[in-house]
Order: structure tokens, then C-alpha cells, then sequence
């Protein structure tokens, strides 16, 4: 009875509809909110495990690192070695399995110029860099891949691209000694910018360094012949001799200029200039030392001409003093092997002192050299040059005997070697055995003056002597010149009194005379 009573039906149905609306919120609790974020994070999750190409195409992917052939100039140590490239690494990249992007850095690593064209038509961008900031014309450049650095260029690849570490593929080139490829880089413009004895670390860098901001060029002025200027550092003047941009693809050059430096911080003489510094380590580099206001020898010549043979004997002291002190320098001598007049300097009391070794020229020798070839420049002078060198013969200290015993005769003569003569004929006379005339006065040329010229430039090295040697014989005839003119400033003093007495006896002979009979 109970069950059927209609009030007991009334209050189990308003039962049954609670509990379905209170499923039906939490249903839609669940569907509206819970279940959009259970599908989020296990979209998340699902990404971070499997990584969800949907999502890595959104990413940006970040640049490869090609790791065949030859590294950077410049990458530090762990990488500058090439790194070896096993079978599977080159059936992989043969295959295709590398990385699209660069792609292009392996076809030109492999010299492959139908695949470069092929993704440069394709629209490849030549300039791609990988993280090291590599593009395919570095590689090409260490690899030395003349023809592919040709397409590269011609494709408008930029010649002076950098990579993280300031290496361009011209530096890369040079360190890799890739000769062809220097040139075709620079003939397209490619500028060095890292100098090539640059060092990584500061306690490296060479004691004699000079930043180049230290030095001010703003009254600058060329100093005598070649490419010295004259400029201001720490607040006195200075001249600095700039070298250019083929020392830096020219190995021998550089070893030269090298040794340049490594001899001129140790050379200490009065009659020698002064090394104060250099800049290695930028480009352009150069080398500092003091300046000389009075220019050189040449230019005091062509205005003095023929100098008095007591000035010619001190000029000439003063250059075999600075001279003896190179040859005889320890361990082993240095040779000048471009002794003229322009090379010749003068400080500001008058006195004479050696200059402008050249970086071809300064060469540390045991006993003898060789030149590859006799060479000159529109900065040196055949004149002055010794036979054996223009001969291309075994040489030692006495090719500079030789120029100076030619740079003697010329301050006594007042004009240059066989200044009738073409230049390019001079050489030639001397190894014909022909010397300049001596065309200058007898009492131009003191006495043993001539005969020491022609030692000195005897057809035979061995003959001539040694700068010890010459400057004992000039200092000899230089007592001779100043006794004699002691003798005649003494003479001089003299006359005018014995004068005056004759003077007095020709206006009063006949007191003369009484005195005599007296």
C-alpha cells in the first residue's frame, strides 16, 4: 500500500531527477572544462616526448656546423686541425643524409660544381653561414677549390665574409698557402684584416707592440724615398714605415719581416737608427722608429755636391762605424745588401746613421748567401749594387764594401756612379771590371783616400777589406787632413804678423839699415 501511495511515487521520482541533474553538471563540467585541458597537456607531453613535427615545423631550427675538410685560420686550437672524416660520415653525405642547409658547404668541400649550380638555380642562398659563421667560399678558400671560389664569386658570393672568429676566406687562404686562390680572391677585392702574425692571446703579444691609435698621422708627411711617413707618438716625432697588403700572401716576405724585428730590438748604436716599435698585430703593419729632420745622404749630396774631403772622411766614419757594428753583429752578422745614399740618414747634429734594412734585405747569415734572383725597385739602385749579387753568386759582408766604397767616391766626386750611363748598364760594367773615374782634383783625394776606394771595390770579395779594417784607414788619414789644417790655421795666424813686420821694414829701410851697421 505504501508503494503505490501516491506521495511515496512523488518523492522517489523528485529523487531520480536530483541525482540526473547532478550528473548531467558534472558531465558538462567535465566535456566544457576537465577534458580541452587532459587534451592539452597530453598534447604537450606527447610533444616534448615524441616531438611533433607540427611543432618543429613552427620552431626555428637552429644552423648546422660543417665539420669536413679544413677548419678556420682562426678557430682556436681544439679545432684548426682538419678533422679526419671517416667512411661512414662520406657514404652518409655521398647519400644525401646531411643536413639541406649546408649542403652547399660539402659540394664545394668535395670541388662538386655541377651540384653548386644546381642549388644555386635552385635558389640557395651563396652565403649561407653555418653556426661558425662559415659560408661555402671559406671552404673552397682552405681547401684551395680555385674553380669552385671562380663560380662562387661569379654567383655574387661576398669575398670578404667573416666567420666567428674574423677569419675571411682570404686569411683562410693564406694560412692553408693556397696561392692560386689568394690571388683570385684579391684580384676580386678581398682585403686582409687580420695580420698574419696576429696572436689569440694577450701575454703574446710582442713587447715592442704599438697600438696604431697611439700613433698620429694627422701631420703626416713623406719622409725620403719608399713608404716612410713621418707621425707623432707619445708626444715626440717619429717615422713609420708602412708595409703593404703582398706581405701578407708572400711567405718569404714575411719571414723576413719576422726576422727584421726579432734583430732590431737588439741592435744599440749611434750610428744606426733607432727601433722603437712596431704594429703586428693589425693591418696595416709597420715599423716605428725615430725620426731624422735632416733627411738622408742623396738629398744632402744633390744639394751640396762635391763635398770637401775632410767632411767626406767624417761622413764616411760614421757610416762604416754603423756598419762594422751590423757585420760584426753576435751570433752571427747582418748584411745590409741595399747601402746607398737614400738608405743613409742624418740626426739633428749632422751625424750620419744606417737605415732601412728592408724586409728583403736584412738577412742573418753564417757565411755566405744567395739570392734567388738580383732585384731591385724603383727604391733601390743598381748603381750601388756589387757584381757578385747582379751575378747571382754566393755573397757575404763585402756586397757592402762594395756600395760603400761607391758611396765614398761620390762625396768626393759630386755626382753618382757612372752618372753618364743608363742604369740598367751599370751592373754590367761592373762585371766587366769598370769602376767610376776618379775625375775629382788630386788634392781632392787625401792621401791612401784613392787607394782604400779602389780596395774596397776590388773585383774580388775576398780582396776587399772588412769595415774594421777601413775605418783604421780613415781614421789615419783623417789625423792627416786635421794636422794639416792645424798647420794651416797656424800658418794662418802667422802671416798676418810676418806682414805687418815686412810692412814696417819697406816704409823705414834706412832705420834698417842703421840698425845693421849698429
Amino acid at each position: 500500500e505504501n508503494d503505490t501511495s501516491p506521495a511515496l511515487r512523488g518523492n522517489r521520482q523528485s529523487l531520480k531527477s536530483l541525482k540526473s541533474l547532478k550528473v548531467c553538471n558534472w558531465l558538462g563540467f567535465y566535456i566544457f572544462l576537465l577534458l580541452p585541458l587532459q587534451l592539452h597537456l597530453q598534447l604537450i607531453l606527447s610533444t616534448q616526448s615524441t616531438k611533433s613535427p607540427l611543432i618543429m615545423t613552427i620552431m626555428p631550427k637552429s644552423p648546422a656546423r660543417f665539420k669536413l675538410g679544413r677548419q678556420s685560420s682562426l678557430a682556436p686550437d681544439s679545432r684548426t686541425p682538419a678533422e679526419t672524416v671517416t667512411e661512414d660520415e662520406d657514404e652518409l653525405a655521398a647519400a644525401g643524409v646531411v643536413d639541406p642547409t649546408i649542403r652547399l658547404m660539402y659540394l664545394a668541400n668535395e670541388g662538386d660544381i655541377d651540384g653548386i649550380n644546381q642549388m644555386l638555380d635552385s635558389g640557395t642562398n651563396v652565403d649561407y653561414r653555418d653556426i661558425d659563421g662559415r659560408t661555402a667560399l671559406h671552404v673552397a678558400a682552405c681547401q684551395g677549390r680555385t674553380d669552385v671560389v671562380q663560380l662562387l664569386l661569379s654567383r655574387g658570393a661576398k669575398v670578404n665574409s667573416m666567420d666567428r672568429w674574423g677569419s675571411t676566406p682570404l686569411a683562410d687562404a693564406v694560412y692553408y698557402k693556397n696561392h692560386d686562390v689568394i690571388k683570385l680572391l684579391e684580384d676580386h677585392g678581398a682585403k686582409p684584416t687580420i695580420a698574419p702574425m696576429h696572436v689569440l692571446t694577450d701575454r703574446e703579444v710582442p713587447e715592442y707592440e704599438i697600438h696604431p691609435s697611439e700613433l698620429d698621422f694627422s701631420n703626416s708627411a713623406k719622409i725620403s724615398k719608399g713608404t716612410f711617413h713621418k707621425a707623432s707618438w707619445r708626444g715626440i716625432d717619429v717615422a713609420v714605415k708602412t708595409f703593404g697588403e703582398e706581405m701578407f700572401s708572400d711567405e718569404d716576405k714575411l719571414n723576413a719581416f719576422r726576422d727584421e724585428l726579432a734583430l732590431l730590438q737588439k741592435i744599440r748604436h749611434p750610428n744606426v737608427v733607432q727601433f722603437l716599435g712596431a704594429v703586428t698585430q693589425s693591418n696595416p703593419m709597420m715599423i716605428v722608429t725615430e725620426y731624422l729632420p735632416k733627411g738622408d745622404l742623396r738629398q744632402y749630396l744633390d744639394r751640396k755636391g762635391a763635398l770637401m774631403p775632410a767632411q767626406a772622411v767624417k761622413f764616411a766614419l760614421e757610416i762604416a762605424r754603423g756598419m762594422n757594428y751590423l757585420h760584426e753583429h753576435k751570433p752571427e752578422a747582418i748584411i745590409h745588401c741595399d747601402l746607398e745614399p737614400p738608405n743613409i740618414l742624418r740626426d739633428d747634429s749632422g751625424h750620419l746613421k744606417v737605415a732601412d734594412f728592408g724586409v728583403s734585405k736584412l738577412l742573418v747569415v753564417k757565411k755566405t748567401v744567395k739570392k734567388d734572383r738580383p732585384s731591385t725597385s724603383l727604391d733601390s739602385s743598381w748603381r750601388y749594387m756589387a757584381p757578385e749579387v747582379y751575378r747571382n753568386e754566393e755573397y757575404d759582408t763585402k756586397v757592402d764594401v762594395f756600395s760603400f766604397a761607391l758611396i765614398l767616391q761620390e762625396m768626393i766626386e759630386g755626382c753618382v756612379p757612372f752618372h753618364l750611363k743608363e742604369e740598367s748598364e751599370v751592373p754590367k760594367a761592373y762585371i766587366e771590371d769598370e769602376r767610376p773615374p776618379f775625375n775629382a782634383p788630386i788634392k781632392s783625394y787625401p792621401f791612401g783616400l784613392r787607394e782604400l776606394i779602389q780596395d774596397c771595390w776590388d773585383k774580388e770579395a775576398s780582396k776587399r777589406p772588412t769595415f774594421r779594417e777601413i775605418i783604421t784607414a780613415l781614421e789615419l788619414i783623417s789625423d792627416r787632413i786635421a794636422r794639416k789644417l792645424s798647420w794651416k790655421v797656424k800658418l794662418g795666424k802667422c802671416l798676418p804678423r810676418f806682414r805687418l813686420f815686412a810692412k814696417r821694414d819697406y816704409v823705414n829701410p834706412s832705420s834698417s839699415r842703421s840698425s845693421i851697421t849698429r
